[in-house]
């Protein structure tokens, strides 16, 4: 357990009597990749929720997120639907990054045509790309992601793991997953929830 490691001890969380999870305890390190995976049902987007402060535990603590950015993709895209790509990623991203950058981003997982249609017109898969562009360009330390690579071929989950590995190094990467290959692709620890 190092200084700067997210710990989470003892947390539980119950709803209407049913227990979600019970006396949950992590250490997890920035710099690293997670993959949360357990079946459906058993916590995975609830402890996302209590880490960006939606909810609150039921007992316990978290410490090391004091002062820290959260960055996160949700199971549902949270899009912009009516505006184009760029608009989208220039919303969580300010002035960070050109619209040049953004726009080769963009390009390395959507198709160059694409790029200044509104995303309402995009299939799921092309939704979710852009869902994860926004989660891993936007100035964060942690960045969760909830079952991101949902709908994505073989080919283009690949090409989005190899962006995701690229923009997220130094980053804690915490993924709620049902995907062993995943995790193994992205190199990251799996833990059993």
């Amino acid at each position: 357990m190092k200084n700067n490691d997210l710990i989470l001890q003892k947390l539980s969380k119950s709803y209407h009597g049913q227990v979600v999870f019970s006396d949950l305890s992590l250490a997890l390190s920035p710099g690293k990749a997670y993959c949360l995976m357990a079946p459906s049902g058993t916590g995975k987007t609830t402890l996302f929720r209590i880490l960006m402060g939606l909810e609150t535990p039921d007992s316990g603590t978290i410490d090391g997120l004091k002062n820290l950015k959260i960055s996160a993709v949700f199971q549902e895209d949270r899009l912009l639907e009516g505006y184009d790509v760029l608009t989208n990623l220039r919303f969580v991203c300010r002035q960070r990054l050109s619209d040049a950058e953004l726009s080769a981003y963009a390009a390395t997982l959507l198709p160059q045509n694409a790029l200044s249609q509104p995303v309402c017109e995009f299939s799921g898969g092309m939704k979710r790309r852009v869902a994860i562009l926004r989660a891993i360009l936007a100035p964060s330390e942690i960045i969760l992601m909830d079952e991101p690579f949902t709908g994505l071929d073989a080919d283009t989950r690949q090409l989005t793991i190899d962006m995701v590995k690229e923009l997220c190094a130094g980053k804690l990467l915490i993924i709620a997953t049902h995907s062993e290959d995943a995790a193994e692709l992205l190199g990251a620890k799996i833990i059993h929830l």
